[in-house]
């Protein structure tokens, strides 16, 4: 019969029969199906030859008759004949590219990981969580793509933005986990090349950033009241790392400790902080929901920290004049503490201070091991025999060394150049002191 955008709409499913389809005389192969629910859609189909003098039927949905206007379904089946002429293939095309959509880098990084945990030599605990970090967090820019659609050109972007927000070594060890990740979906998810290859790498030296009293200040004071801003205090008060405040969960909070079970940390250990009476005050003005999280949404904890860094820094330089303060990371914070509680800043930057910022950066005196207790770094303090038989975990000196630096740390962000107060302590000679 002869379709028309008339009669398409009225063409109903014989009785006994749940569909239709319903072919045009002018285009061979073209027709709108009809199901007996009152859908209408417009289809191509066409045979290809299979295995000795069989063929095998080829069908499209062109489109739904409410969606597609009925011209120009007509004219998208002829250049699907004229392609089927060619010796090409649509129907095997349409449902590749159906494939390659459902497979997302996050939905593929996920299948990955099962992999990893699954094979006959699995990777090391700690191994293993970096690389789920770097994947799942690190490069979640990623998530959304199609894996087989990835290029270059989005892992160097991925790959600038960790490096400025995370620093050259985080960046690095991503880059070596996509590699790995790419490798693996190469022959499986129809990918041409592994898109990191010929990225070049960070040169990598060890971070020395430390922040002085007037960066403390601008960057508490610009972190905001919204969770990033939390998190950013908690971080400047407690010296841990992102991950562990980040994904801090009610669950872990014992009156003013926080419990860290093992698989939560870095060294596998489990690890105990006590909470400063300022960092508790933080934790308890959050909403408190259904979920565990204190911080993030749905299933997991915070994300979105690339985006919530650089309207930071905007504020930052806002408050100072427009002037940003010199490249700096969250993980700077960490070793930011764990410079002023022991002896202070160097020679090199303290000298460069004014007078009254000079005593607000001198050291705390607390001694290393408990410095390291704070921070997880167990084996700063404890090796060989001293591990197996010192279980002490150090809490009351632990307590103790967090709530000076938190009252340190509370004058830093409320002086001012003119209402600095010297700190009345014992003066220790400057040459003494060490980071």
């Amino acid at each position: 019969m002869k379709l028309t955008a008339t009669n398409v709409r009225t063409l109903t499913v014989p009785p006994g029969r749940t569909e239709a389809v319903f072919f045009d005389d002018d285009v061979k192969g073209f027709g709108v199906r009809v199901k007996r629910s009152g859908s209408r859609s417009y289809v191509m189909t066409w045979k290809v030859k299979g295995l000795g003098d069989k063929h095998e039927h080829r069908r499209v949905t062109i489109g739904s008759i409410t969606d597609i206007d009925f011209g120009k379904a007509k004219e998208k089946a002829k250049t699907i004949k004229a392609r089927v002429r060619l010796g090409d293939d649509p129907a095997t095309e349409i449902q590749t590219a159906k494939l390659d959509a459902a497979h997302t880098f996050e939905a593929t990084v996920a299948q990955f990981l099962d992999t990893l945990q699954t094979r006959e030599t699995p990777y090391r605990p700690r191994a293993f969580k970096e690389i789920k970090r770097h994947l799942t967090k690190n490069a979640s820019d990623l998530n959304k793509k199609q894996v087989a659609r990835i290029t270059r050109d989005d892992i160097t972007t991925v790959f600038d933005a960790v490096t400025k927000n995370n620093g050259a070594v985080t960046a690095n060890r991503m880059l070596t986990s996509l590699s790995v990740f790419f490798a693996w979906a190469l022959p499986r998810y129809r990918l041409t090349a592994n898109p990191v290859i010929g990225i070049q790498k960070n040169d990598e030296h060890s971070r020395e950033r430390v922040l002085t009293p007037s960066e403390l200040r601008l960057v508490w004071n610009a972190a905001g009241t919204d969770q990033y801003g939390a998190i950013v205090q908690l971080l400047a008060l407690t010296g841990q790392r992102e991950s562990e405040i980040g994904g801090l969960r009610r669950s872990e909070i014992h009156e003013a400790l926080v419990i860290l079970p093992p698989e939560r940390t870095k060294n596998g250990r489990p690890h105990v902080v006590p909470l400063a009476s300022r960092a508790l005050e933080i934790i308890e003005k959050q909403k408190q929901g259904e979920r565990d999280l204190i911080f993030g949404r749905g299933e997991g904890g915070f994300s979105g920290w690339s985006k919530s860094k650089e309207r930071m820094d905007a504020r930052i330089k806002e408050a100072n004049g427009g002037k940003a303060i010199p490249h700096w990371t969250l993980h700077d914070l960490r070793r930011t503490f764990r410079t002023y509680a022991g002896g202070g800043m160097d020679t090199h930057q303290f000298e460069k201070l004014s007078v009254r910022e000079k005593e607000l950066a001198s050291g705390l005196g607390i001694l290393p091991h408990v410095r390291a207790a704070v921070q997880n770094h167990v084996s700063a303090y404890k090796s060989g025999m001293d591990e197996v038989y010192d279980r002490s975990t150090y809490e009351k000196e632990k307590r103790d060394a967090l709530e000076a630096w938190a009252n340190r740390l509370h004058l830093i962000v409320t002086s001012t150049a003119d209402n600095v107060t010297p700190m009345r302590r014992k003066a220790r000679p400057h040459a003494a002191r060490s980071a």
